[in-house]
This record gives structure tokens, sequence and C-alpha cells, in this order.
């Protein structure tokens, strides 16, 4: 956890070739890539995962736990997300896949849609609360979407939705139930997140929105999908505990499944990290002030859409709309009677006891001292000013803002810029020229001049 900060993307400078296609795509402008090799920089990476999914020569990846990790507990117990379900084709039932997680070593299962079911009620009942505030009212799910909120629009903080993830209101859950129901210390539990993006294992490692995590760890749907496929298959065994929720908890899953769970018609569904940047800028103008909620996911098409998944968004978005279409076949109209039906947790956990307050994470600090800072911002405007303007990411910066910010920090030159090498060394050819047009050309040699005329004369 460098500078104060636990990442799960990391950069393999051995595979890196400085093609700054990291740099470009990166919505908080976190990479550079200076000695022809990608580098992150710490207090701006909102591990959202573009740059993994960019990189085409598999320089970053995303770092999750092991399964053989679970080995060190006596019980473990897997939090699948909907997003897991997509990855199967709908005739897969749940009941398979929850058999080939037991065969990989867990002891319970305790379905994420379960407490997105809890979460959903808590945000509708939030919102009819919510009285003489900004609006709307932002999504607190996505921790990318969170961390871009500290780092670029945090101003925003006070309009996102205090309540809990569902992934950790399901670890608390089933951990304290666990406990209580086998007599185990918290120690001897291992509750483990099948993650489809780096950022939720971020979340776990460091959250910025729960004040103690109960999950252990993260598998990388993409890891474990193989290995699930591989030895699925059958009837849940009678002895393995399986907590399971409704069509409306497994919606969560893809792009306005928060609001349909919700109940809440008067929301956008905002998916994808450049898209949700630009709802964020408007938001933040004050523009959407006739929108009550925004569901944000920095995914596109939702969880489904992971950098950690492994199969396409596309198909997976048509298997869980699939699966919840036959899921519904055999549920009541209503909402709320569905969402019942699956809400039989006692004592479930309330967010009001486990979030904590989100705080800005300002990322361009030019300096502690507010003089220095000062005197440096106009350095910075005085070379921005001096610099092309096509943010063509040459220098290894993704701006020339950025790299202005750069060049006044010490960690970058002008010549940086290509332009403006370009122009140094015309300027220096010229002045090379002009030189050269200045030195006297010098007489020849005396002895030279005699072997000439010798040579002439016998001749």
């Amino acid at each position: 956890m460098a500078g104060g900060y636990f990442h799960s993307i990391r950069l393999l400078r051995f595979q890196c070739q400085g093609c700054v296609t990291c740099v470009k795509a990166c919505p908080t402008e976190a990479i550079r890539v200076r000695n022809g090799k990608a580098e992150l920089i710490e207090a701006r990476c909102i591990d959202c995962g573009e740059c993994l999914r960019r990189c085409g020569y598999h320089a970053i990846v995303a770092e999750t736990d092991k399964l053989e990790e679970t080995e060190q507990f006596k019980y473990n117990i897997a939090l699948p997300p909907p997003s897991l379900y997509a990855q199967f084709p709908p005739e897969t039932s749940a009941a398979a896949i929850w058999e080939g997680l037991h065969r990989l070593g867990f002891d319970e299962i305790f379905d994420v849609a379960v407490a997105s079911e809890y979460i959903s009620l808590e945000i509708a009942a939030y919102l009819k609360n919510y009285n003489g505030g900004r609006k709307p009212l932002i999504s607190c799910t996505c921790p990318a979407v969170l961390r871009l909120i500290q780092v670029k629009f945090p101003e925003l903080i006070k309009q996102v939705v205090p309540v809990l993830p569902p992934t950790e209101a399901a670890a608390i859950y089933v951990k304290n139930e666990v406990m209580q129901r086998t007599g185990l210390k918290s120690e001897e539990i291992g509750v483990w997140f099948i993650a489809p993006c780096p950022s939720k294992n971020a979340n776990i490692r460091q959250s910025v929105d729960v004040r103690h995590t109960q999950i252990n760890g993260s598998l990388s749907i993409s890891e474990i999908y193989g290995k699930i496929l591989k030895i699925m298959g059958g009837e849940i065994q009678p002895d393995k505990k399986v907590t399971a929720g409704s069509s409306y908890g497994m919606s969560w899953g893809s792009y306005g499944g928060e609001l349909e769970a919700a109940g809440i018609e008067n929301g956008l569904a905002v998916h994808g990290i450049n898209d949700v940047y630009d709802v964020l800028e408007q938001i933040s103008l004050n523009k959407m002030r006739d929108v009550d909620y925004v569901e944000c996911s920095a995914c596109s098409g939702g969880c489904i859409g992971g950098p950690l998944t492994a199969e396409n968004k596309f198909v997976a978005e048509k298997n869980l709309k699939l699966r919840l279409s036959i899921m519904r076949q055999n549920e009541p109209d209503d909402r709320l009677a569905t969402m019942a039906q699956s809400m039989i947790c006692e004592d479930f956990p309330k967010s009001a006891s486990y979030v904590k307050k989100l705080i800005p994470r300002p990322m361009m600090q030019l300096d502690d001292d507010i003089l220095e800072a000062m005197k440096k911002f106009e350095k910075m405007e005085e070379v921005l000013r001096s610099l092309p303007g096509l943010d063509c990411g040459a220098c290894g910066a993704p701006s020339c803002q950025c790299l202005a910010e750069d060049i006044v920090q010490g960690k970058a030159n002008e010549i940086d810029c290509i332009f403006k090498l370009r122009s140094s060394v015309k300027r220096l050819a010229h002045g090379m020229l002009e030189l050269a047009k200045q030195i006297p050309i010098a007489s020849e040699p005396e002895e030279e001049l005699l072997e000439d005329g010798e040579s002439d004369a016998s001749t």
C-alpha cells in the first residue's frame, strides 16, 4: 500500500511498451509514461480497471486473492454476486453453480442478491424521507464511482446515499449468523466475495465507505469461472446451506437493476466510466435537479461488464435477462411481495451502524505551503500557455494540462513535448548555422601549398 493507498491494479514494467493507451484511457489522469514505462500516481487511481481493459500488452493486472487461501479458515462462506450467474447460460441452474462452489471448498453460500434487496428498501426509504436537499441523490454501491467522486467531484459527497454496499451488508450478516449458529470465532470464518472488478477488491482492503469490513478476501470471477465450470453439476447437497435472492436482487447485476429493485421511477441508470464522469460533471453544475436518483456503475453494462468477468458483457446481459425472466415465472407479480419471500434474515444489519462518512481525496496539491502553491500555479499556467494544447499524449502525460503540472512539480521537462523539442532543435540548428557563417575560414598550411607547387612543377 504505497503512499497510503491500496490499489488492486498493478503495472508490470517488463511487459509495458510505453504506448500511452492506458494514459489516455484513465478517467482520473493517474498514469504517466516515463522513460518508456507506465507509472501509477497512487493518489489519483480509483481502481476502475479501465487501463486493464484497454492495455493490449497485458502489462496491467488486478491482484486478487487465491482459492488456496481459503484453507486457513475452518468455515468458508462464498458471496456470489448476480454477475457470476450472468456468466452461465440460463439453462444452467443456480443449484448447479452452488454445487460447483461447494466442491471448490465453500461450506456455505449467501447470495449478494439477498443483501441487494434489503439495501434497495433502505435506498427507497432514504429517498422518500429526503427533503430540501440538493438533487439528484447518487448511488453509493460502485466503489470506483465513490472514489471518482472523492477525487474529482468532492462537492457531490453530500448527495451520495449513505447505505452499505450489498457485499458488505451480506458479509456482516452472514458472519454474525454463522458465529451464533456454529459457535465458531470470527477469525475461524472466512468470507469470500467473488469479484467482477478490481475496485471492489480494493474496497475490501481499504474501504472508503465501511468502518470495518467483514470480508476476508475476494476471488475474481475470471479466475474461478473455469474451475466452477469443470466441477459443477448435480443437485445441491442437503447438508450445505444456501441463502438465495429473488429476481429483483439478481437484477442488480446489470444497469438499471438497482432502480428497479428500489422502485424508483424518476431515476437515471448510467454505466461506463466516461459516461458516469460526464453525468457527475452535469450534476456538479446543478443541471439535473429534476432527477431524483442516479444509479452509477463504472463498468459498461453494469457489474456484468467488469474487467474481471469471463463472459462477453453482451452475452452476459442476455444470460441475466433470460435468467430473470425464468425466475419471475415462479414469483408473485408484486415487487415487494417477491422480495419478501427471500428477505427472511433476522436482524439484518442497518447501514447507519456501519457506514462511514466519505471524505474528499484531493489529487492535485502543488505544495503544502499556500504561497508556494500559488507561485507554482502561476508558473503552471504560464507553461500551459506555451504548450500546443493538442493533448496528444506523446509526452507520456494524458494532456498538456497534466504535463504543465508535472513540469512545475519537477517530474517532467518542457522538451518532453515533441513540439517543444522540435522547436528547440530547430532553434539550435539555426543557431549552429549562424555560428558556422561567422567562423573565419582558416588558410591552408604552408607545407600543403609547397607540396602542391612541387607537384605542379613535376608535371
